[in-house]
């Protein structure tokens, strides 16, 4: 059966090798914990399943990804899912690095800082990621996405609770995390893989 990929979801296919390969993005605030994400579900996926981490660094600049074959994700009529992660500068400044990593994206992972005084970089980052992906044309209404609540270990932190009534949109998922420590990183992944695989299959 040919596949017929729609939606806001129009990932590569590679027929060669059977796989569909999917574009995650990890979003969110300057030190937020994007890159620890990344760090650690590298460092825990075996050598054979992934490419190398390449980071993409200009003088005030760096771009983080890599990508791997996971093995418990399953297959979309029998095409294998390779993920590729990227990460995006978190600082203002590097405005159109964010944006043109968005360019494509099949799901994306807002990492919350959780401490209090960085609520309002979370909400203006948001209101950034929104706009930006508009621009992408890509739907932030059905564009697979989850919220992560990042550095749950530290003091002066927000109850989850309340992080959640400002910062969740539009009922996506929220998992809470220490990205340092590995805490909720894969459970992050799972979870926006599991929504990106579900759109998939929608327009297969």
């Amino acid at each position: 059966m040919k596949l017929r990929l729609v939606r806001t979801i129009v990932p590569f296919i590679n027929f060669p090798a059977r796989e569909i390969n999917c574009k995650l993005v990890y979003y969110g605030p300057g030190l937020g914990g994007k890159t620890a994400n990344l760090q650690w579900i590298y460092d825990h996926t075996g050598t054979a399943q992934k490419g190398k981490m390449i980071s993409l660094a200009t003088e005030t600049d760096r771009t983080l990804f890599f990508d791997f074959l996971p093995i418990d994700l399953g297959t979309v009529r029998g095409f294998k899912t390779r993920i590729h992660l990227y990460t995006v500068p978190g600082q203002v400044f590097y405005e159109a690095s964010r944006k043109l990593i968005l360019k494509g994206a099949d799901g994306v992972v807002f990492v919350a800082d959780s401490q209090e005084e960085r609520l309002d970089a979370n909400l203006e980052t948001l209101d950034n990621l929104r706009e930006h992906l508009k621009e992408h044309k890509l739907d932030f209404g059905t564009i697979p996405y989850v919220l992560q609540l990042n550095k749950r270990d530290l003091p002066g932190i927000l109850p989850a609770e309340e992080l959640a009534k400002q910062l969740q949109v539009k009922g996506e998922p929220i998992i809470e995390a220490v990205a340092v420590t590995g805490q909720g990183v894969f459970e992050t992944l799972r979870e926006i893989a599991k929504l990106v695989l579900t759109e998939l299959k929608k327009g297969v």
